[in-house]
C-alpha cells in the first residue's frame, strides 16, 4: 500500500462497487480540522447520478487504489452538504492561497499532499511552487515548492470552520507591519479573513491600520460604519488618527470625530490644525515632562505610569520650569544610570534642541540628522511643549514616493522551530450529508 497520495492523483478517480462496477468519481476530499493537529480525511465527496453525495472515511476503500472501491453495499445519495469544521480540499485549498506564516506571505496551493497514519489519512503538506507546462500534476511526486501544512494558514472563507482552526493564531503574532504587508497583497475576500482574525485584538488591530497604505486604509474605512471606524481610530496613536479622519470623506469626519473618546477626539483635533506637511501635523502629542526640580525616582515613576506613550517617543523625559517651559532633556538611560535621589537638572540637557508646529518636515529631518536625534520636541511661542516627532515618522514623511512602491524588503528569517510530532487525533466520523 502506498503510504502518501496526492490530491491530483485523486480528483476525477473512477469509483466502483464492491463488484466492480463504476458508480461514479471522486469530486472532493472532505477534511475536519483539528486545532494544531494535521486535519483528518473524514470522507469523499462524489458525483453519483448527477448529485454530489458524500461517502465517509469508514465507506470506501484505501485512496491509494484506483479504481477506488466502496468498502459498503449501499451509498446515501442525500446530498453533500459541508458541516462545520470541514474542509473540502479542491474546492477550498486547491489553487487557494494560504499564509506563509514563518515568511509572512501568501503562497499558492498547487497541490496537496495526504499521507497514511494510525488514525486514517491526513493533510501532511502543500505544494506551493507553480508547475511548468512540462509537469504534470498527479504524477506521485510534489515539486520543489512542498511545505509542512502546519507552517501554513489556509484563507478557506468558511464561517463556520473558524472556531476549528486553532493554529490561525498565529497569524496575531506577526509584527502588525508583516500582517499589513499581507492585506496590501490579498484580495477583497482574503484581507476580510486577515482582518476578521485581528479584529479580536484592538489593539493589534490599531496598529495593522498605523501600518497599512493610506489608499488601502481608506478603501477599508469606506467599507465600515462610522461607529466601526471610531473604534478603531480610538486605539490608534492620535497622530495616525488624524491622518486617517483627514483621508475620510468630508460627510464622515465630524460624526466619527463625535464617536471618539473624548481624549483622543481632543488630541486628533489638535493634530488636524496643522499642515500635514509641517512638525505639528507629523508630531505626536504624548510624552513625559516633570518638573526640573524633580529628582530620578519621580522621573522614573512619571516613566512607569506613562503606559500611553508611544515607546518610540519615550526614549527620554522632558522638564519643564515653573512656568511651563522646556527647560531640558534627560535621556532614559541616563535615568536609569543615576542614584534616585539626584536631581534631573544635574543629569540633563539643557535647552535642548526643538522644532516649531510651523516648521518644514524636510528641515525637521536635517535638525535631527544633524544633531543625532530619534526625537525631537515641538514647542509653541511660548516655549511650551506640544509634540513629540519620532525618527520614524520623518522617515515615513521623507521617503521617496517611488521606493514605496517597491516590493517590502525580506522578512529576518525566523529562529528555527521543532516541529511537532504528535499523531493526528481521530475526529468524529461526519454523519453522510
Amino acid at each position: 500500500m502506498t503510504d502518501s497520495v496526492h490530491l491530483s492523483q485523486l480528483l476525477g478517480r473512477s469509483i466502483v462497487d464492491r463488484r466492480g462496477e463504476a458508480v461514479g468519481r471522486l469530486s472532493d476530499v472532505v477534511v475536519r480540522l483539528q486545532g494544531d493537529a494535521y486535519p483528518l480525511v473524514i470522507g469523499i465527496a462524489a458525483k453519483v447520478a448527477r448529485r454530489e453525495v458524500f461517502v465517509p472515511a469508514g465507506g470506501i476503500g484505501e485512496l491509494s487504489q484506483a479504481p477506488l472501491q466502496l468498502a459498503r453495499q449501499t451509498v446515501d445519495v442525500r446530498r453533500f452538504e459541508r458541516r462545520e469544521g470541514e474542509v473540502l480540499l479542491r474546492a477550498d485549498v486547491l489553487r487557494h492561497r494560504l499564509i506563509d506564516v514563518a515568511d509572512a506571505r501568501l503562497v499558492r496551493a498547487w497541490d496537496v499532499e495526504l499521507v497514511h497514519g494510525p488514525e486514517g489519512w491526513s493533510v501532511c503538506a502543500v505544494d506551493t511552487h507553480r508547475p511548468s507546462r512540462l509537469f504534470r500534476r498527479g504524477s506521485g511526486a510534489m515539486a520543489q515548492g512542498k511545505e509542512d501544512w502546519k507552517a501554513l494558514e489556509p484563507l478557506i472563507g468558511h464561517a463556520a470552520s473558524a472556531t476549528l482552526r486553532g493554529p490561525f493564531g498565529r497569524v496575531k503574532r506577526l509584527k502588525p507591519a508583516q500582517i499589513a504587508d499581507l492585506l496590501e497583497d490579498a484580495s477583497k475576500e482574503e484581507g476580510t479573513e486577515i482582518l476578521d482574525v485581528v479584529h479580536s485584538d484592538p489593539e493589534l488591530e490599531a496598529d495593522v491600520f498605523e501600518e497599512i497604505d493610506p489608499d488601502l486604509q481608506s478603501r477599508l474605512f469606506g467599507a465600515r460604519t462610522n461607529d466601526q471606524v471610531a473604534d478603531v481610530l480610538a486605539h490608534m496613536r492620535a497622530d495616525d488618527a488624524a491622518d486617517a479622519v483627514a483621508e475620510l470623506p468630508q460627510s464622515r469626519r465630524q460624526p466619527v470625530l463625535d464617536l471618539l473618546p473624548a481624549g483622543q477626539r481632543t488630541r486628533v483635533l489638535t493634530l488636524l490644525g496643522f499642515n500635514p506637511g509641517s512638525a505639528g501635523g507629523l508630531m505626536g502629542v504624548d510624552f513625559v515632562s516633570v518638573p526640573a526640580t524633580a529628582d530620578v525616582a519621580a522621573a522614573l515613576h512619571a516613566v512607569r505610569v506613562a503606559t500611553a506613550v508611544q515607546p518610540e517617543a519615550l526614549t527620554g523625559i522632558y522638564t519643564h520650569d515653573e512656568f511651563g517651559q522646556l527647560a531640558g532633556f534627560v535621556r532614559l538611560t541616563t535615568l536609569v544610570q543615576s542614584a534616585p535621589d539626584v536631581r534631573l537638572a544635574e543629569i540633563g540637557e539643557s535647552d535642548p534642541v526643538h522644532v516649531h508646529a510651523d516648521s518644514d518636515v524636510i528641515d525637521v529631518a536635517l535638525l535631527m540628522s544633524d544633531y543625532n536625534l530619534v526625537t525631537i520636541p515641538v514647542a509653541d511661542d511660548e516655549h511650551h511643549v506640544v509634540g513629540v516627532i519620532t525618527v520614524d515618522d520623518v522617515l515615513e514623511a521623507t521617503i521617496p514616493e517611488d521606493w514605496r512602491r517597491r516590493e517590502p524588503a525580506p522578512h529576518p528569517e525566523p529562529a528555527p522551530a521543532e516541529l511537532s510530532t504528535e499523531e493526528p487525533a481521530t475526529s468524529p466520523e461526519s454523519p453522510v450529508g
